[in-house]
C-alpha cells in the first residue's frame, strides 16, 4: 500500500532517540554491544526509524540511519498540524496525537517530540500512555501517523466529493 521513498533525494535530518548497552553471555563471558534508536525527517513530511546494533557506538548510529532511510514513511499533513486525532499502539506502547491551533507548538514527551519535530510538525498535542520504553514508543507513534489520512485522501479512497466526506 505504502510507496517507496527514495531517501537519497531528500534532505535529511539525523535524530538519536537512545543508545542502550546491551550484553550476550557465552560460554567464555560476556559480549558488549551497542544499540542505536535513530530517526531521520526531512522536516517536510518524511520520517522513518531504525535499529542498529555494533560493537562501537558509532557503527551502531550508522547502522541505525541506514535502517532508518530504509523505513520511510509519508505522512499526511494539514498545514503545520495532523488532519484528525488518532491513537497509535504498538505492543505496550501507546501514544495519542491531537491536532492543535497554530501557535500551540509542539506538546509532547521527548521521544514523541522527536519524531513529531522531524516529520516537520509544529503544533501538536500528544501523550505517551502506557509504556515508556522508546523503541514502543517511536512505533507507536509511527503506527499513529501511518494511519493519518486528509479529507481529500478518504474522498479519493471513496470515489466521492470532498464536500460529501465532511458531512
Amino acid at each position: 500500500m505504502a510507496l517507496k521513498i527514495d531517501a537519497s533525494t531528500l534532505d535529511l535530518k539525523e535524530q538519536l532517540v537512545a543508545l542502550d548497552r546491551v550484553s550476550k553471555t557465552v560460554k567464555g563471558g560476556r559480549i558488549a554491544r551497542f544499540t542505536a534508536l535513530m530517526i531521520v525527517g526531512d522536516e517536510n513530511g518524511h520520517v522513518g526509524y531504525g535499529l542498529g546494533k555494533a560493537a562501537e557506538v558509532p557503527d551502531a548510529i550508522r547502522k541505525g540511519i541506514e535502517d532508518a532511510k530504509k523505513n520511510m514513511i509519508e505522512v499526511s499533513l494539514k498545514g503545520t498540524t495532523i488532519p484528525h486525532e488518532i491513537l497509535g499502539k504498538y505492543c505496550a506502547g501507546s501514544v495519542l496525537l491531537k491536532p492543535a491551533a497554530p501557535g500551540t507548538g509542539v506538546i509532547a514527551g521527548g521521544t514523541v517530540r522527536k519524531v513529531l519535530e522531524l516529520v516537520g510538525i509544529k503544533n501538536i498535542r500528544a501523550k505517551s500512555l502506557r509504556s515508556n520504553n522508546p523503541t514502543n514508543v517511536v512505533k507507536a507513534t509511527f503506527a499513529a501517523l501511518e494511519e493519518l489520512r486528509t479529507v481529500d485522501e478518504v474522498a479519493r479512497t471513496r470515489g466521492i466529493g470532498a464536500d460529501q466526506v465532511i458531512g
